[in-house]
C-alpha cells in the first residue's frame, strides 16, 4: 500500500509539525510485514510512539523552508479472512445487551460509548437506530440489520459532505460518503450503550481479468468497529 498526502502553502513555510497514524497495526488477522514513512522535506526531528489502544503514532517537525510538504506511507500487509465462527458463535449470537462494556474487561472500551462534542447522539439518531435494537436480539443480527438499513436508506454521493458535516445533517439529507455512514453507525451503537469506534483503512478492488491493478484505483475507506467481551 502506498498512501501519499501533499500539503500546498500559499507562502514559504519554515516550521511544519505533523502527527500521523499511518502504520498498519498488527492484529490476530493482520500482520504488517514492512513499513516506511517518507517525508519531504526531511524533518529535523521525528519520533514514534504507541497509544493506549496499540496504534502507532508518527511525529515530525520540518524546519527547512518549503512551499509543499509530502508525507508518503508505504506498507506491505498480510491479511487473513475472518474465521467463520467469528460471526456464528459466542458473543455474536448472544443478546446485544451483554456487549455493553463493564468491569475491568471493558475499561478501555468505555470511552467509546461516550458522545462527542458537538453531540452526535441526537433524537434523530436514536429514532433511526431503534428498529434494529429489539430487546435480547442477537448482536450479529443487530449489526447486520443496522448496516443493511444504512446501505438501503442512504445514497453514496461523493462531495456531498465534508469532514465537519454533522450526523444529524446526514440523517436529514439521506446521503453522504463512507465516513458519514460510519459515524452514523457509531452514533446509533453508542446511543444504545455499545462501544464503537471509527476505523480508517484501505479498500482493495480486483482489476478486470487480464488487466493490471491501476495506481490510484483503490482508496482509503472508513467503517465502524464494535467492541465485544473477550470471554
Amino acid at each position: 500500500m502506498s498512501h501519499r498526502t501533499i500539503y500546498g502553502y500559499s507562502d514559504v513555510v519554515t516550521s511544519s509539525y505533523g502527527r500521523g497514524f499511518l502504520t498498519p497495526r498488527g492484529t490476530e488477522r493482520q500482520r504488517c510485514v514492512s513499513h516506511t514513512l517518507h517525508i519531504d522535506p526531511e524533518p529535523t526531528d521525528s519520533s514514534t510512539s504507541k497509544d493506549a489502544y496499540g496504534n502507532i503514532s508518527s511525529y515530525f517537525h520540518v524546519t527547512e523552508r518549503h512551499h509543499t510538504l509530502s508525507v508518503t506511507s508505504e506498507s506491505i500487509v498480510e491479511v487473513d479472512p475472518p474465521a467463520p465462527e467469528l460471526y456464528g458463535a459466542g458473543t455474536a449470537l448472544a443478546p446485544w445487551e451483554i456487549a455493553r462494556p463493564v468491569g475491568l474487561d471493558g475499561a478501555l472500551a468505555t470511552e467509546f460509548t461516550l458522545d462527542l462534542q458537538p453531540p452526535e447522539i441526537t433524537d434523530a439518531v436514536r429514532e433511526y437506530a431503534a428498529p434494529s435494537f429489539a430487546p435480547e436480539r442477537p448482536l450479529i443480527e443487530v449489526l447486520t440489520d443496522l448496516t443493511s438499513r444504512i446501505y438501503r436508506d442512504f445514497t453514496y454521493r461523493s462531495g456531498s459532505t465534508t469532514v465537519s458535516t454533522r450526523v444529524d445533517d446526514v440523517v436529514s439529507a439521506r446521503e453522504g460518503v463512507c465516513q458519514d455512514f460510519a459515524r452514523l453507525a457509531i452514533a446509533c451503537l453508542r446511543a444504545n450503550g455499545l462501544a464503537a469506534s471509527y476505523v480508517s483503512g484501505y479498500l482493495a478492488t480486483d482489476p478486470p481479468p487480464g488487466k493490471q491493478r491501476m495506481v490510484g484505483a483503490d482508496a482509503t475507506h472508513a467503517w465502524a468497529s464494535v467492541w465485544t467481551p473477550q470471554n
